[in-house]
Parts: structure tokens; sequence; C-alpha cells
């Protein structure tokens, strides 16, 4: 009896593992309303409609890579949100609770939301596997960039600006080049199923 019934949970699971596709460039991105770590509700899709470009970015309170990261988006965020990008920040890690998200986001200065993706379904709609990892939006939710912010952990050896050249490209009208490059990080630590 116990064999039946782990071969449904597994084709159960397989099942809906299936469900999910990966997502990729000029694919509709799956919208989403979540709580930032103050209470507001972050709606993807009213962002959308009030900016030219929408970064969403799964960031970690813990992973000494996306910690690395920090500053680095923090002048992103500054450099671009007056150009019509917005920035919004999506925590998927079990282990980080809303107050360490909290205090992480107010020590680093963050500008830009960090919103709780509680069981990480967002992450699993998104197929994000790490942290840092970068996904942009044009207005209509279409997925423009995945990705990488840059190509270097160490910000003095940054040969490669991926993220904001993808940006600079996509304000001026310009078709990308590159859409894609591989993100790198520490991995999002799941819920298990």
């Amino acid at each position: 009896m116990k064999y039946i019934v782990a071969l449904v949970l597994a084709f159960s699971l397989c099942a809906f593992a299936g469900e999910l596709k990966p997502l990729n460039v000029g694919d509709p991105a799956p919208s989403f309303a979540l709580k930032n770590y103050d209470g507001k509700e972050i709606d993807l899709k009213s962002m959308l409609k009030d900016h030219k470009l929408a970064v969403v970015m799964f960031i970690s309170t813990q992973c000494p890579v996306s910690n690395g990261y920090n500053d680095r988006m923090e002048k992103l965020c500054e450099a671009y949100s007056g150009k019509g990008v917005e920035f919004i920040g999506v925590n998927a890690n079990k282990a980080e609770d809303i107050q360490a998200i909290a205090d992480h986001a107010k020590e680093h200065g963050f500008k830009f939301p960090v919103v709780k993706d509680v069981a990480n379904k967002i992450a699993d709609q998104y197929d994000a596997q790490v942290t840092p990892e970068i996904f942009v939006l044009n207005p209509e939710g279409k997925l423009v960039y995945h990705g990488r912010i840059d190509d270097s952990r160490n910000p003095d050896k940054v040969g490669s600006h991926d993220l904001a050249d993808a940006l600079d490209k996509l304000l001026a009208g310009k078709e990308l080049s590159v859409t894609t490059t591989k993100a790198f990080g520490c991995s999002i630590k799941r819920m298990t199923p």
C-alpha cells in the first residue's frame, strides 16, 4: 500500500511539474501581487501600466553572492527609476522571513520594494533558480531580458554590465542582441511539496 501511495504521489508531482514551463524571452511573464515587508501590496500589473520597464530581481538576505550585489542593485535602481524603470526584489527563500527581509532592506537602504514569495510560487512560475536572478518585463508584461546583473562577483572586475546595457538599449527602443545571460549565485531554498 505504501508503494501505491508513493507512486501516486510521484505521478502527481510529475504532473504538477509538467504544468510549469520555463519562462523564455518573448513569453508573457506571470503577474503577481505580493506584500512588501512593510505590508504594502505590490502589484506587478499596476507597476507595468505606469512604467516603461519592470525589473524583477530574485534576491536573498543570506546569500553572499546576492549580498555582493546589494550596492549595485541600489545604484541601478537610482540610475534608472527616473527613466521609467521600476525595480522589485522578490525573496523566495523558505528560511528568510518578513522581519529578516525588512531588516536587510533597511540596512542596505533599498529604495525598491522587497516582497516575500511565500512557498516560492512566483519563483516556480518564473523558473528562477538562483539569487540574484533578473527578469526584465516590458509594459505588455513580456519577458525581454533574463539573466545576470553583470559578469563578476567582484565589482572591481566587471567586464560586462549586462542588465544596464539591456536597459539602455530597451529604453532607446533598440533590439537587444543579448536577451539571455547565465545568472549565478546561491540556489533558491524552496519549500518542499
